[in-house]
């Protein structure tokens, strides 16, 4: 479907959204029992979610049971699903039903349907001080800019955040991509990798990258500094989606909801289980993601500029032999507003 048209459907959805929101509250499908009957009865639709550890909307959301007390008049609830802190590293658990929702951006979801495994992003949001993503060498590497990684390996997450950071740093400094060795390893072996020399540069992002600036890696690029368009996503199994749309919509509607209080009220919103011990913050790691939480941006649906922002990402991997097949816009955004439309009309108390 031609990304016009696509958009003007989404659109034209959201005329319905009243309706639809009328029919959601009177109840439908599995949704009609659990109401009915209240918190007694078993909710039948399992989501699994991604775990949020320490910090978050979701952290807090689990923490407080908001989700399940969303998803509780749809017959659903959430299961959380201990993972890899890396998008990349956790298709096997999307292809195999065991893994439904994650975070993540845009660049492993082009890797991922490269691939055939079928997951969709929903929304999207905008990015904040793009620092906490970069490359950083080894002190020992002598690598202080993006040009004297001529020669050097670097640890990327392929067909993923890790390597687009890279291909598009290298592509800004004039680089030819094959100057430098690129060595595929999740964030896991990428650290061993990197505390121990056996790289000299890791493209990171997130918690990784924070913990191995404080160990002293020299930061030679941001996210920022190279024009970063890979944004933050929501990502859904294309399963989940095609069957229950309004429990993935009142998902991104909750999450939403937990990230405006999280602008509001931002010290909440670390530490969240732990106070201490490996997964808490502290000092200025602690106040800089205080920072970065009451500057959230909330979740929202796709626009016409995210479907350039994603094509730029899938093209670079297209180009430069990332991704074996060319991936589309309209391959990797699911129109959730339509098709939960679509479904509250076919459901047999519709008209209520």
């Amino acid at each position: 479907m031609p990304r016009t048209r696509l958009l003007h459907r989404a659109r034209a959805a959201l005329a319905i959204l009243p309706l639809v929101a009328l029919v959601a509250a009177c109840g439908s499908g599995a949704g009609d029992s659990a109401s009915a009957a209240g918190s007694d009865v078993e909710p039948t639709f399992v989501l699994k979610v991604t775990d949020p550890g320490n910090a978050g909307p979701l952290a807090v959301g689990k923490r407080d049971g908001t989700f399940d007390q969303a998803l509780a008049p749809l017959g659903a609830k959430i299961e959380w699903v201990q993972t890899a802190p890396a998008f990349s590293a956790n298709l096997k658990l999307f292809n195999s039903g065991e893994l439904d929702v994650s975070g993540g951006a845009y660049s492993p979801v082009v890797g991922a349907l490269s691939k055939d495994v079928a997951v969709r992003i929903i929304a999207v949001a905008d990015p904040v001080e793009q620092d906490q993503s970069g490359i950083i060498a080894t002190p020992k590497s002598g690598i202080t800019k993006v040009s004297d990684l001529v020669g050097k390996r670097i640890a990327v997450n392929s067909a993923a955040k890790g390597e687009y950071i890279t291909l598009k740093a290298l592509q800004q400094a004039g680089i030819p991509f094959d100057q430098v060795e690129r060595v595929s390893l999740q964030p896991a072996d990428a650290a061993s990798a990197f505390s121990t020399g056996q790289v000299d540069a890791w493209a990171s992002f997130n918690d990784p990258y924070q913990e191995a600036k404080a160990r002293g890696g020299v930061e030679i690029a941001t996210e920022a500094s190279i024009g970063s368009k890979d944004n933050t996503i929501v990502a859904f199994r294309t399963a989940v989606l095609d069957e229950r749309p309004d429990v993935a919509a009142k998902y991104l509607e909750t999450l939403q909801e937990l990230t405006e209080s999280q602008r509001s009220n931002p010290e909440d919103y670390q530490n969240v289980f732990e106070k201490a011990g490996p997964r808490a913050l502290s000092g200025d790691r602690l106040s800089r993601a205080v920072e970065l939480g009451r500057k959230a941006t909330v979740p929202r649906y796709p626009t016409e500029a995210d479907f350039a922002d994603v094509q730029d990402v899938a093209g670079l991997f297209y180009a430069n032999s990332v991704i074996s097949r060319a991936v589309t816009a309209e391959d990797l955004f699911y129109p959730l507003q339509e098709k939960l439309a679509e479904y509250q009309q076919t459901q047999p108390n519709s008209g209520k």
